[in-house]
């Protein structure tokens, strides 16, 4: 069973305060400009909701409509669109400072294909020991990286040292 938690944003029937409301029906039709009580009259002569739907405007506009309906179609709109919303990964992909030509090879076409695939791409040099010494060739690992990416990639954060590992964020063009 699904619950939709429905929050309360526009004031109905009894919540108005105003004298004199523009009213709108359920067909979109104008009724003009009525007295709070005749449209409450109204709306509970067609067994609908008054719904106040533009305070700022002077008189304020309100709508006859079915509440409950209405606020179930928004949570189904939220919900709707919550789904088609595009997510991604973070992939990551770790190399050492002295890595082979092969080896940069085959990492770096890895992160083509994540970055095909709509992920972006965390490449980390990890340092060890006496590795970390040398941290110029860790950077001028990941701007290799970077150059042999540059045709699908964009560098989403520059190279940067934390502890002992430096990082790039690359994400598709």
């Amino acid at each position: 069973m699904e619950v939709f938690y429905i929050k309360q944003e526009l004031l109905i029937n009894e919540q108005i305060k105003e004298k004199e409301v523009q009213v709108i029906d359920e067909n979109e039709q104008r009724l003009g400009i009525l007295s709070l009580q005749e449209a409450l009259e109204i709306a509970e002569e067609r067994k609908l909701d008054l719904a106040m739907v533009a305070p700022g405007a002077k008189p304020p506009v309100c709508k006859l409509m079915n509440y409950g309906k209405y606020k179930f179609n928004q949570a189904k709109k939220e919900k709707e669109a919550k789904k088609n919303q595009k997510t991604f990964d973070v992939k990551e992909i770790r190399v050492t400072p002295n890595i082979e030509e092969h080896d940069f090879g085959f990492k770096a076409k890895n992160a083509r294909k994540f970055l095909n695939d709509g992920d972006k791409v965390k490449i980390t040099v990890r340092f060890r020991g006496r590795e970390l010494n040398y941290v110029k060739i860790g950077e001028s690992i990941l701007n290799k990286f970077i150059e042999d990416l540059s045709d699908i990639a964009i560098v989403e954060k520059k190279p940067l040292l934390e502890g002992k590992n430096m990082f790039i964020i690359l994400a598709k063009k």
